[in-house]
């Protein structure tokens, strides 16, 4: 298959960012590209006009840069409670996931910022309680920290003195388990 060169107007996924000049497929190039002004065909005329593609760029990467380091800074003033639902012995039911994280962010800030689950760096789903600090890769030179205190929600954790009255109450009151009765096959 023959390849052509182009220069991108606009981000694309996979391929490039606009003012890139990449090979694709004639046909990719010819009928998808080309003609939904995703790229340009490389010729003299368009290579002159690759100047004001590269500044869109610029001004395009400033502003990101600019909107991850203001979202950064809010997140960072940020101090999340979440509850965990956890046993009398203080085990886990379930977790807190990146995605319970982002949605709880998205919350805090008044609903206006979603952020994507696959930014936030969790190396495995919080299971205990306790305070967390976790990072967000807003930009790829913008990371936030998020302070996350987990406290256990449900059955309330059972003093030690009451555990042993239990058991003590348990013995008074004589429960045993019941031996199992054999069966006679006749």
């Amino acid at each position: 298959m023959s390849t052509t060169e182009i220069i991108l107007t606009e981000k694309i996924a996979n391929l490039g960012v606009e003012a890139d000049v990449v090979k694709v497929k004639r046909g990719y190039a010819r009928n998808f590209l080309v003609p939904r002004g995703l790229a340009l065909e490389v010729t003299p005329a368009t290579l002159k006009r690759l100047n004001l593609l590269k500044a869109k760029r610029a001004e395009r990467e400033a502003r990101e840069l600019n909107e991850a380091e203001d979202l950064s800074r809010r997140i960072n003033k940020l101090k999340i409670t979440l509850e965990l639902e956890t046993g009398e012995t203080g085990k886990a039911f379930g977790s807190i996931t990146a995605a319970d994280l982002a949605e709880r962010i998205k919350k805090e800030l008044g609903g206006q910022i979603e952020i994507d689950r696959h930014k936030i760096h969790l190396e495995k789903p919080i299971k205990d309680t306790g305070e967390h600090e976790i990072s967000i890769k807003l930009h790829h030179e913008v990371t936030a920290k998020l302070s996350v205190n987990v406290k256990a929600r449900g059955a309330e954790e059972a003093k030690p003195d009451e555990a042993e009255e239990k058991k003590s109450e348990e013995k008074e009151k004589g429960f045993k388990a019941k031996p199992k009765a054999k069966h006679s096959t006749k």
